[in-house]
């Protein structure tokens, strides 16, 4: 069984697509690796990158080709500075030169060295092969998939047989939601606890709390800069950031701040009335998604497209529902919340180009829902229960992004579902979880089935939906 750590579900990178630019990126770094491995590194003199399907369809708009290119450059998603991007792309472009790996010197023209392909490859809508031409004339390929969340496996990885010691046994291996129930009541444990175990078998208490606290400050940090950043949103919509505005009234005559830190605390400590509670949350889940489209660094939560839900539903608890919240509130949201995404990724996907916006808005909405609920004082059924109502109501939400960007509509469904996040916890609170009519485990399922039966133009390609029924000229 497939081991899923919450730090692979909630990973660190630059904006503004985890399946898009975040796995491409990675994809990058990998096979440089593959090929030092394979002692070839010296012998190569051209690279080529082709992408196909969704990878390529909305590629230019999801900066896929920026994210090869500094992946090939030898760049780090987590540690760049991402007002360093646009130096680093204009130079290769300028120089048609790239510096491969930060090592050596090749030509690279990206007009020609990555090539887009309109044609689906058979295993995943997000193909990805890097070619090598070799001192000897020898060509070398090697084929990657993105498939959401920054994940980025092999065909031939994907179908071996797993070897006992590629996954690490954990006390409580988890597929499906009744497992993660009969431990909990078997071991007289929350949800959180239960993953907290497995994390320990995977690395220390201090690790685990290190981590967690860099997931958190880099999502405190992109909130901040999302509603202290003026203008429009770069690629050609011209859309208007709006958390700025929303968050200048929401503060007007608040005391003032110089970090993150103390402008939560700032925060905090304002009264907030039912009109602003869901002004503040739009204002936290807009930020984090404008930041995210402007290829700022955000968290996966499960997705970049998704990013905004989880923090912002975070925020909710800490600024309106527990004003004393402190780090064991914020770790135990990200233990439950990881754990319900990695069950739909091993049940169901987190890519859009697979399964609509359900896989990504859906997820993250549930995977909020279920963690709130669990500090609010839920039971384990009610967790669940929660994740379950929020994903019923985005079943069948298509991914059908405008210019191929992840701006419009993706920016404010980020906002929705957070709000439906909410209101998914406080009807599980409500609700006798033992009488519920849909199983976790079926929402699950369906997610899957839905995802499997919709047609691939809302499947993240711009071919369908609001992306050919709004006319660029519109905008």
């Amino acid at each position: 069984m497939e081991s899923i750590s919450i730090f692979d579900m909630l990973k660190i990178g630059i904006g503004p697509s985890s399946s898009h630019t975040l796995g491409p990126w990675r994809a990058a770094e990998r096979w440089i690796a593959e090929m030092k491995a394979a002692a070839l590194f010296e012998e190569i003199e051209q690279v080529t990158a082709h992408v196909y399907g969704s990878l390529s369809l909305t590629g230019k708009g999801h900066a896929t080709d920026y994210a090869i290119m500094l992946g090939l450059s030898g760049t780090d998603p987590v540690t760049i500075e991402p007002s360093d991007i646009q130096y680093v792309v204009q130079k290769i472009k300028d120089d048609q030169v790239l510096h491969f790996a930060g090592e050596k010197k090749l030509p690279f023209d990206p007009k020609s060295n990555i090539i887009f392909h309109r044609k689906f490859l058979p295993f995943h809508a997000n193909g990805l092969k890097f070619e090598a031409i070799l001192s000897s004339g020898k060509k070398k390929t090697k084929t990657y998939y993105s498939i959401g969340g920054g994940f980025v496996v092999t065909e031939a990885r994907k179908n071996a047989k797993k070897k006992i010691e590629d996954f690490k046994l954990l006390p409580f291996p988890i597929q499906k939601g009744t497992e993660l129930l009969s431990y909990c009541q078997k071991e007289q444990k929350t949800i959180s606890e239960i993953v907290l175990e497995n994390e320990r078998s995977l690395r220390d208490d201090a690790k685990i709390d290190t981590e967690i606290r860099r997931i958190w400050e880099t999502m405190l940090e992109c909130m901040y800069i999302g509603c202290h950043t003026e203008g429009n949103l770069p690629g050609g919509l011209n859309v208007r950031r709006r958390a700025f505005d929303i968050h200048k009234n929401l503060m007007a005559g608040a005391a003032s701040y110089d970090s993150p830190e103390n402008w939560l605390q700032t925060i905090r400590k304002t009264e907030v009335k039912f009109r602003q509670i869901l002004k503040w949350v739009s204002c936290f889940a807009l930020s984090v998604n404008e930041v995210n489209a402007s290829l700022g660094r955000v968290v996966t939560a499960p997705t970049n497209g998704s990013a905004g839900v989880i923090p912002a539903v975070l925020m909710y608890y800490m600024v309106i529902e527990n004003h004393r919240a402190d780090f064991e509130h914020i770790k135990k949201f990200l233990l439950v919340a990881g754990e319900i995404g990695s069950i739909f990724k091993k049940g169901a996907t987190i890519s859009a180009a697979m399964g609509g916006c359900q896989a990504e808005i859906g997820v993250s909405s549930a995977m909020a829902a279920g963690a709130l609920t669990e500090l609010l004082g839920g039971t384990p059924e009610q967790v669940l229960m929660a994740a379950e109502i929020a994903m019923e109501h985005h079943l069948g939400l298509t991914c059908d992004p405008i210019g191929g960007l992840v701006q419009i509509p993706c920016i404010e469904r980020n906002s929705m579902g957070a709000i439906k996040a909410i209101n998914a916890a406080e009807l599980a609170l409500g609700s006798d979880a033992s009488e519920a009519k849909v199983p976790f485990d079926k929402v699950v399922q369906t997610m899957w089935e839905t995802a499997k039966d919709m047609n691939a133009k809302y499947k993240e390609t711009s071919t369908g939906g609001l992306a050919i029924g709004v006319f660029l000229s519109d905008c």
